[in-house]
């Protein structure tokens, strides 16, 4: 083999490996790594037991759902996502994948998975699977995303669902207490998006997206921010208070939950866009430490 047939062979395998990792980078592998952990520990808090098996299928239909529908989201966003600075090198805007192929991508990765739930494990889990997907490309993308700033709001309710499946595919089922894991995550969803969109303000004002910073103003949504954090922490003690965990459990919302305060009250405090990256950045870890705790919780009693 000469040396130019090995760099053209080489040249190859290093074009599909970027195209491979353009495909993953539509299914927003970092939301959607938060999606299933909080649909996994919904499957875990649920009374009764599923087969290993099934219990892998249920994980593995949520992550590629909610992958799914981000690449929807991806393909129907495109025209923005070329205009601001955080998106405009995500595959389709950047010209490495073309828009019909992406849509063709999500569209079959949205269909498989409600299918596979249903057949492999119950039809009320690939309901919700089918819902969750359905209001997240629907209501909050095509509907919502560029008409209010309540957008994210309301649009959260797609992002709270996973737990519920994740219940739901043990139980066949929807129950109170899964009802407030869906809660902690709805009423999270706010603030969390909202200091991203103070420090990236410009952005979304740029790309017409009216999100509540350009809208409202950014003194509004630091006052929004503080409203919903002060809401946001005495409802993750829900899961307490019903009996789903114990103490340990509430040690670690009281800890979190009051630093997680702090950063809203600094955000309102000192009106500076590092209070807002810290509060965004932080915020991440808040909801992973909740869930997590959960499940440490439950698999130790």
């Amino acid at each position: 083999m000469t040396v130019e047939t090995t760099g053209a062979a080489q040249s190859i395998a290093e074009r599909a490996g970027t195209r491979v990792g353009d495909y993953i980078a539509l299914l927003k592998p970092r939301v959607m790594s938060l999606v299933v952990f909080t649909g996994f520990a919904g499957l875990v808090l649920a009374p009764g037991s599923l087969h290993p098996l099934q219990a892998a299928v249920a994980v593995l239909c949520i992550a590629i759902s909610a992958g799914a529908a981000g690449a929807i989201n991806m393909w129907y966003e495109r025209d923005i996502d070329a205009l601001m600075e955080r998106t405009r090198n995500r595959p389709i805007p950047a010209g490495r994948i073309a828009p019909n192929k992406a849509l063709a991508f999500g569209v079959t990765l949205n269909v498989l998975p409600v299918l596979l739930m249903g057949l492999a494990v119950n039809w009320v889990a690939a309901a919700l699977l089918a819902f969750a997907a359905g209001f997240y490309i629907f209501v909050y993308t095509i509907w919502l995303k560029r008409r209010t700033p309540q957008n994210i709001v309301i649009g959260g309710a797609a992002g709270a669902l996973p737990p519920m499946i994740g219940w739901a595919a043990v139980t066949g089922s929807v129950s109170l207490e899964s009802v407030a894991l869906f809660l902690i995550i709805f009423m999270w969803t706010p603030p969390h998006f909202w200091a991203l969109a103070l420090y990236r303000k410009g952005d979304y004002a740029k790309a017409g997206v009216p999100m509540l910073p350009v809208v409202a103003g950014p003194a509004e949504t630091r006052r929004q921010i503080l409203i919903y954090t002060l809401l946001l922490v005495p409802l993750s003690f829900a899961p307490l208070a019903l009996g789903t965990v114990g103490l340990a459990y509430g040690a670690a919302a009281a800890t979190v939950g009051a630093y997680l305060l702090w950063l809203a009250a600094q955000i309102v405090r000192t009106k500076s866009d590092r209070a807002a990256r810290r509060m965004f950045g932080f915020s991440i870890l808040y909801l992973f430490v909740l869930f997590a705790a959960l499940i440490v919780e439950h698999v130790a009693i």
